[in-house]
């Protein structure tokens, strides 16, 4: 069987709005299940490749468009974006595939969601996967790095549309290459109400929540990345009271030489399912 005919694209509705994922399939009739999700301006298409893998492990694994992203509805209301409000879409993606428990796990602010699934619904969860946390250290250069493309979305939305409109024109087929052009692909208001309700809300639990997560957890932390500093990830691995840390040898290795992380992920789902 060719993997394209292993994946299965859907969608359903929370609260009003359209969300979009696919589905890898693992073993028939599978419940040992990954949810993956994405960074912030980014589509589930960036987890293809791990979804692969893991499936092919035997896991039932979905990669899920977040409100604001990739095939979901892309509304422009800033207050329907949170993390909190991310995490209840990743319920409510379980709900509607009548998943009872699963690993979450995503990458930077997929990462931050995965922690706020523990927080509010921790038996919905048998561990979870999170790379590149976002927590204080990371805060200044969040913001040296969104604010300006929230002042363009909100006041030279012409230059987010041009953008998107040159990225739309190149041919896809390539991962990656299909990966910068999603992410260009934006609409200028409903990119300012993405990053104005995530920057300017909650980034992730406080120290004291944090300290009481009992969900099992893989910390993935990366050197030399301004946005997710290695000392948040360090931080998170110590606040969490059952957690494994590994450090990434580049911000891009799980990307562009996937192989050492991958097995670090799969043997992590792997024992997460021998409970």
């Amino acid at each position: 069987m060719t993997p394209h005919q292993l994946e299965l694209a859907g969608s359903f509705t929370f609260e009003g709005h359209r969300l979009a994922y696919t589905e890898y399939a693992g073993e028939a009739g599978s419940d040992r299940v990954v949810v993956l999700t994405h960074g912030i301006m980014f589509t589930r298409r960036m987890h293809a490749p791990l979804a692969r893998r893991l499936a092919a492990e035997g896991f039932r694994t979905i990669t899920l468009d977040l409100l604001g992203h990739g095939e979901s509805d892309r509304p422009t209301e800033s207050w329907r974006y949170s993390m909190p409000a991310f995490g209840l879409q990743v319920q409510a993606l379980m709900d509607h595939l009548d998943i009872e428990r699963a690993v979450v796990g995503g990458t930077s602010l997929g990462a931050n969601v995965a922690l706020e699934v523990a927080v509010t619904a921790p038996e919905r969860l048998h561990g979870m996967v999170v790379e590149m946390p976002v927590l204080d250290n990371a805060i200044v250069a969040g913001l040296l790095t969104f604010a300006p493309l929230l002042f363009a979305a909100r006041f030279l939305p012409v230059t987010v549309a041009g953008v998107a409109a040159a990225a739309a024109r190149i041919p896809h087929g390539s991962q990656w290459v299909d990966v910068v052009t999603d992410t260009l692909e934006q609409r200028p208001e409903s990119m300012a109400a993405l990053l104005h309700g995530v920057l300017f809300g909650r980034i992730a639990p406080p120290k004291a929540v944090r300290q009481r997560i009992k969900v099992p957890a893989l910390v993935i932390g990366h050197q030399r990345d301004p946005i997710h500093p290695f000392g948040d990830a360090d931080t998170l691995a110590a606040d969490l009271p059952d957690a494994e840390f590994v450090q990434a040898r580049s911000p891009v290795e799980l990307r562009f030489d996937p192989e050492r992380l991958t097995e670090v992920i799969v043997d992590f789902v792997r024992r997460r399912y021998e409970f």
